[in-house]
């Protein structure tokens, strides 16, 4: 079967069970995995598929894409990113660290920094960082989000408003072209919105994926961001908005 016949009936299987499996789709087709990992590819850059580990999902504009997959998607430009982040963040500093596979990666990065204060609501970013002698964690309390370890609720917002950070490293699920950030979590949001505010300097991590995703709650716009850390470059009219609010933009190799 040629690649014309091919993917969309890819979509179709993708539709009808929620995600395809590479190995299964070349059995499928008769065709080897190389070829299906092109056709995933492919359909992933038209924003027609979410790859993760092993296979594909559809995208999603009400619901997030599971956790353990999502630590699978971009792993290289989620490094490159988050060792451009960690760079902008001195010794001595007090940084909050929020819910996300980007935000973790930051978090391997800093494990040789010192003298750190790193407050989170993000379980998995302070087990990384207990292997840092030189960091002392706060864990903002709250409700327990056992898909992926996030903190969230008043509780958490109550303990955020008590800090005054140096620095803030937020993730977000989705991009729009009127550069507002967006999430799937409205306790979540309401989280970010507070770590944006008690923070001297923002710096938003995500890779290129969140361009092509959409997500039902905002949480800001680019305009609160100090620096955004991503792996390409940004749509020609956000760019040009981005730039006339005077923020900075890093492109991370």
């Amino acid at each position: 079967m040629s690649q014309t016949f091919r993917q969309p009936e890819i979509l179709e299987i993708a539709r009808v069970e929620g995600k395809v499996v590479v190995d299964d789709l070349a059995d499928r087709f008769g065709v080897t995995v190389q070829t299906i990992r092109r056709d995933l590819t492919e359909l992933a850059d038209a924003g027609r598929l979410e790859r993760v580990h092993g296979g594909a999902v559809l995208p999603s504009g009400v619901s997030n894409i599971g956790y353990e997959d999502r630590r699978g998607l971009h792993e290289e430009a989620k490094r490159a990113i988050a060792r451009a982040c960690a760079r902008e963040i001195p010794d001595g500093a007090s940084i909050f660290l929020n819910i996300g596979t980007s935000t973790e990666a930051v978090a391997r990065e800093l494990l040789s920094h010192r003298d750190l204060m790193a407050v989170t609501n993000n379980m998995n970013v302070a087990n990384i960082l207990v292997a840092n002698p030189q960091c002392e964690i706060v864990v903002a309390g709250g409700v327990l989000r056992r898909s992926d370890g996030g903190l969230v609720g008043n509780l958490t917002t109550k303990t955020i408003q008590q800090f005054k950070f140096d620095y803030a490293v937020i993730g977000c699920s989705a991009l729009d072209l009127d550069g507002d950030l967006l999430d799937f979590d409205f306790q979540e949001v309401h989280v970010s919105q507070t770590i944006i505010r008690q923070a001297r300097q923002t710096f938003l991590v995500a890779d290129c994926s969140k361009f092509q995703r959409s997500a039902p709650a905002r949480i800001g716009s680019l305009r609160d961001i100090d620096i955004f850390f991503t792996d390409q470059p940004l749509a020609p009219e956000l760019a040009t908005r981005f730039a006339g609010w005077g923020n900075m933009f890093r492109v991370c190799a």
